[in-house]
């Protein structure tokens, strides 16, 4: 029988989407769903979701939970990763409340800046634990990595746990539907091209019937930049660089050194940045969970339409061999010219029975490749530090951060990384 195996199958709602969406696709009937989690509460939430789900859609796909990893991978064919290291509480908390005392804001702090760095640190040991049990028990399997920081992590798997791995993001899949209906435009037969780095990708092209609508997008952006709205940063960084960008306004807020600043909080205001975001969700989402649980987890009649959610679709374009095409982040191995070859980047791939095939780009513009390069370069020092164990990498990261640099001093910025290893304490491996 084949596998596909979650790891951090606690994740009830994603879990749904991305086994749900398995549940009713051809292809992957009679497939185990293998689910794995740390919290055994969770994980039994998540099965009897997905058991309740299984006779509802009248699926032939096996549901079983493992309490041991290592037998929840055997044999995999496929694994999907959705885990958090550390959580909201103490981790994410801890993540903000001590940069704050440095005076250092952020809003989501998830893939770089120093919430980014220290979220890194704590998940690419787990990451590569999971890449030895692989190696022994399924080797050949495909990992779809959904954890952020998705670059660096997707980036250690392949680069240190020797593992075929390909990171998916929204971001892309979402980026010109929600431009276009913000500004009011017809996406109806629109083409584009997408490529950079996850969560600063570019939206290089956007077309129809062979016309550029880059112009009517700026204008329009233009006459809706006079309001205040949720996307205020993008257009900003649109206007200033020529393209826009793939990721929210909250999150590239922090990626830039322009836009959160202590000397010039009237920014906050101009631009509608949600400072401590990321912690008001998972207050938010841990609430809401109180009350979505009775209908998700013991509800028999539980109905599922089949998502977005690319997992489901490779899996069957692998299965079946017909093409799929996807926003995959993969190493850079000379996909984007003017981008480190260290790089893990974001473009488009074709998947099929042959596998995840990335897409040559060549050289972005040189102004996008520039700002990509700012966050790759902590990128690839967090990266570094995680593999060496060396803490002075660890400073390097947080000196060549954007947002970070650009509020504190060198003493601070080493400062405030001593503090956050020891309050993360054993959530983090010794550095040296």
């Amino acid at each position: 029988m084949s596998k596909i195996t979650f790891l951090g199958a606690g994740s009830t709602v994603f879990a749904k989407n991305v086994l749900g969406d398995c549940m009713m696709t051809p292809s992957l009937q009679g497939f185990e769903l293998a689910l794995f989690d740390i919290d055994l509460e969770r994980l039994k939430d998540s099965e009897n979701m997905l058991n309740n789900l299984k006779l509802s859609t009248g699926s032939t796909c096996v549901v079983k939970a493992y309490t041991d990893r290592k037998e929840a991978l055997r044999g995999a064919k496929y694994v999907v990763n959705a885990i958090q290291v550390g959580g909201y509480d103490p981790c994410t908390i801890t993540d903000f409340e001590i940069p704050k005392k440095y005076g250092l804001r952020q809003t989501i702090a998830d893939t770089i800046g120093i919430g980014g760095i220290f979220r890194n640190l704590r998940t690419i040991p787990v990451m590569l634990d999971f890449a030895k049990d692989i190696q022994e028990v399924c080797p050949d399997a495909w990992f779809l990595n959904y954890t952020n920081p998705m670059a660096v992590l997707t980036n250690a798997m392949n680069t240190y746990g020797g593992v075929k791995t390909v990171g998916l993001c929204h971001s892309v899949q979402g980026c010109v539907s929600h431009l276009f209906k913000n500004l009011e435009m017809d996406s109806t037969g629109v083409n584009w091209k997408i490529a950079g780095i996850n969560h600063m990708a570019w939206l290089l092209e956007v077309t129809k019937d062979g016309v550029d609508l880059y112009p009517e997008i700026k204008r329009r952006a233009r006459e809706k930049q006079k309001e205040t709205h949720k996307d205020m940063v993008r257009y900003e960084l649109m206007f200033r660089f020529g393209y826009y960008v793939t990721e929210s306004s909250e999150h590239n807020a922090e990626y830039h050194p322009y836009f959160i600043k202590r000397n010039y909080p009237e920014l906050i205001e101009r631009f509608n940045i949600p400072l401590d975001e990321y912690p008001r969700r998972c207050v938010r989402q841990i609430d809401k969970w109180k009350t979505m649980r009775e209908e998700l987890v013991n509800n028999k009649n539980l109905e599922h339409k089949r998502s977005k959610e690319y997992a489901s679709y490779m899996f069957d374009a692998m299965e079946t061999n017909t093409p799929f095409k996807i926003g995959g982040n993969v190493m850079n191995t000379g996909l984007i010219t003017n981008l480190p070859k260290e790089a893990c980047v974001e473009v488009s791939c074709l998947v099929d029975a042959d596998g995840v095939t990335p897409t040559y780009v060549g050289d972005l513009p040189p102004q996008l490749a520039a700002l990509n390069r700012t966050n790759i370069n902590t990128q690839l020092l967090t990266l570094e530090a995680a593999i060496t164990g060396k803490k002075e990498h660890i400073y390097h990261a947080a000196m060549l951060d954007p947002h970070t640099a650009a509020e504190l001093s060198i003493d601070d910025i080493v400062a405030m990384c001593d503090d956050l290893i020891e309050a993360h304490g054993n959530w983090l491996p010794k550095f040296v």
